[in-house]
């Protein structure tokens, strides 16, 4: 519906096809200072559900499903104009990932074999819109955040920390710190920092593949990509000092 939408408009507000836009910022975005911004935005915009999103949701899920409409609504609005149309495409694709954190972290969060199958509620839009050749940067930012999503996921399952994932929680933030000490006990086993060693080196290599390419579109994915790292980083460091 999202895709459908942001489809028609833009075609009916805008004389250059979506594709064309994308396609005429193709060479040399790596090498420019929007290339750059873009890839910018994209790790930003990662870190944006996980650091502002995830405490909003805990106390007003209902409002930060709402925000989807927002962001969607200002999404629009700068699509449509040539001059803000890629950083249109870019919020676009950021927020099938704020809609499916609102519905996870909101309602669901208490079962985490499901935060993945949530978290790609929009892999069958952006992949439609990637073969008609729409919305290029949006949904491989979309794509690189899901692939991220997806590893960081089998890190979990393959560690073991899938339990300590559900005492957290289940209980009061306050009185989370015993699990997450179990929790990094778990990671610091020689097994668990091999997988984290692995885990890194593929979003690195993945992440720095598609930089290489040089195209806006693959820069926001690479931004999306190589900031998981960043992020993972983050949440390790907050359980170790927990």
């Amino acid at each position: 519906m999202f895709n459908n939408t942001w489809f028609s408009s833009s075609a009916s507000g805008l004389s250059t096809p979506p594709g064309q836009f994308i396609a005429s910022h193709k060479t040399d975005a790596i090498g420019n200072r929007q290339g750059w911004l873009v890839f910018a935005a994209a790790s930003f915009l990662v870190s944006v559900p996980v650091f502002v999103q995830a405490p909003l949701v805990r106390q007003l899920p209902l409002l930060s499903l709402a925000l989807t409409l927002g962001w969607l609504w200002l999404g629009l609005r700068l699509f449509k104009r040539p001059d803000t149309q890629l950083w249109g495409d870019l919020l676009l694709g950021f927020s099938w990932s704020w809609l499916a954190g609102s519905i996870y972290w909101g309602w669901l969060r208490w079962e985490p074999l499901i935060h993945l199958p949530i978290e790609a509620i929009g892999l069958p839009f952006a992949l439609w819109g990637l073969w008609r050749g729409w919305g290029k940067v949006g949904n491989l930012f979309y794509l690189g955040s899901l692939f991220g999503t997806a590893l960081t996921d089998v890190y979990f399952y393959l560690t073991d920390l899938i339990p300590h994932w559900r005492q957290v929680m289940q209980v009061d933030p306050a009185l989370a710190t015993p699990i997450f000490q179990s929790a990094i006990a778990q990671v610091q086993t020689p097994w668990g920092i091999a997988l984290a060693i692995v885990l890194i080196g593929t979003l690195a290599t993945v992440g720095l593949w598609s930089l290489a390419k040089g195209q806006l579109h693959w820069m926001a994915f690479s931004g999306a990509v190589l900031s998981t790292i960043v992020v993972d980083s983050l949440f390790w460091l907050a359980a170790s000092i927990a």
